[in-house]
């Protein structure tokens, strides 16, 4: 017999402590499995793949940190979400742009620019068609102004050539012209007859420009994994809720039971039903599913034995389509290791993918020994795949031609205990490392007010 109850003394209960499994180890899901194990709940973070980040990849097979997945570290400044972690890490930036770039990683002045054939272009024509192409976009805005239904970037860049024939470029001066519409179509990773132009310039930049991680991305994705439980290679099948409670199945037939899940995992992943749903999200929720897009954007990264390029940040390749236009960034000057990183984004990006890494990796040293005839051969080489990856399939959001303004609202709503952060659900900062990251602040936040309502304070633990 209980004693406490004999003598007529009711035992208090604690409550239990909420548990909640997030499913996805991007930064997203780390930054929401941090702050939920800081307040003390029982967390589990599951990731499919054998490694944590997601779509942040730092690859050190080179010897030397390289991004393949984020790189950038968007709005260099006091206001971003990931400033205090970096601070207090130590980690450097490189800075390639300042305050008024919003559509590209880096500052016109770092760039040297080729044609097809191999001939540099002559720096005042890059300059002087940069200036006609940032008026083009300025004359897109009144293009949207006098068309009620959405149209794409592509088609109201073609009105303004209509109305300002003055605008149009010939020979050499139209291929740079499609080199910096590509450039805009890899800020977006998709190609410009499919950008919607409602929403094109709407995104909220932080101040401070860009700037790439020295070091990489890799030390803040450790110290935001320190202390939780993580469980890798666990790919996730269906999600269940359950008498107020989530059951989580894991592909090798093993099952996990919390208060709540939170979801992470890419748009992509959630595109192509690779996960179950019980019961079925709600319509508004697979439409916001549906019709965000997710574009692409793959890196082959060159380690070579020495350094015979310019020692600028940009190497760019002009043509005559967008399409065919392409562009290093030069890991040398930011680090001083000698890699170059050429970037490919919107459906080359998804075309490169079905060849080789072989394949990839001569396609462009061929454009490299044009520019470069003593270029030498690469000592080793890295291919990304984020299109095909199934733990991605694609590598960030877009707003696509004719999407609805809510969307952004209604992928990142909870369904009954079921809560959802990454890169997607961020309206303001969506395609960016901190937005992902503050969405799975966020979507924490959300969680844990959900839970201690329905289950009532506990004690915490003293930290």
């Amino acid at each position: 017999m209980d004693l406490l109850r004999y003598q007529g003394i009711e035992r208090q209960k604690e409550p239990a402590v909420p548990s909640v499994i997030v499913i996805g180890g991007g930064i997203s899901g780390l930054a929401a499995a941090r702050a939920l194990n800081d307040a003390s709940f029982k967390v589990i973070l599951l990731e499919s793949r054998q490694r944590l980040g997601g779509r942040i990849h730092t690859d050190y097979t080179f010897g030397c940190p390289v991004d393949m997945g984020a790189s950038w570290l968007h709005g260099v400044c006091n206001e971003n979400p990931l400033a205090p972690l970096i601070c207090s890490l130590g980690l450097k930036l490189y800075r390639t742009s300042g305050d008024n770039s919003v559509l590209y990683d880096h500052d016109l002045e770092s760039y040297t620019l080729f044609d097809m054939d191999g001939r540099k272009v002559p720096q005042e024509m890059v300059v002087a068609v940069g200036d006609v192409f940032k008026r083009i976009l300025k004359e897109t805005e009144k293009v949207r102004d006098g068309h009620s239904k959405d149209m794409s970037v592509h088609q109201a860049i073609s009105i303004v050539l209509e109305r300002h024939p003055e605008l149009r470029q010939e020979g050499l001066a139209y291929e740079v012209m499609q080199w910096y519409i590509c450039r805009m179509e890899a800020w977006f990773a998709a190609d410009a007859d499919m950008i919607s132009l409602k929403c094109w310039d709407q995104e909220h930049v932080l101040l401070g420009g860009h700037g790439l991680m020295v070091k990489g991305y890799d030390p803040i994705i450790k110290e935001l994994a320190k202390d939780i439980d993580v469980r890798l290679n666990h790919r996730v099948t269906k999600i269940s809720q359950e008498y107020n409670k989530v059951v989580v199945d894991i592909e090798d037939g093993m099952s996990l039971v919390a208060d709540a899940a939170l979801v992470t995992v890419p748009l992509g992943v959630l595109k192509g039903n690779l996960i179950q749903f019980e019961p079925k999200l709600p319509e508004w929720k697979v439409a916001a599913i549906s019709e965000i897009g997710v574009g692409n954007e793959n890196k082959i990264a060159l380690l070579f034995d020495r350094v015979f390029w310019p020692n600028v940040e940009l190497l760019g390749i002009v043509a005559p389509t967008s399409y065919s236009c392409g562009y290093f960034l030069n890991l040398h000057k930011a680090t001083g290791n000698p890699v170059l990183v050429y970037m490919a984004a919107g459906r080359f990006a998804d075309d490169l993918e079905k060849f080789s890494d072989e394949y990839a990796a001569n396609f462009v040293m061929l454009q490299l020994k044009k520019m470069f005839p003593d270029a030498s051969d690469p000592v080793q080489y890295l291919v990304s795949h984020w299109g095909t990856d199934r733990d991605s399939l694609g590598c960030y959001s877009y707003d696509p031609v004719g999407m609805a303004g809510d969307l952004y609202q209604k992928l990142k709503a909870p369904f009954g205990n079921l809560f959802f952060g990454g890169e997607a659900v961020s309206e303001e900062h969506s395609g960016s490392v901190h937005g992902a990251y503050a969405s799975g602040i966020m979507a924490a936040r959300n969680c844990e007010s959900h839970l201690l309502q329905r289950l009532g304070n506990f004690k915490r633990r003293l930290h």
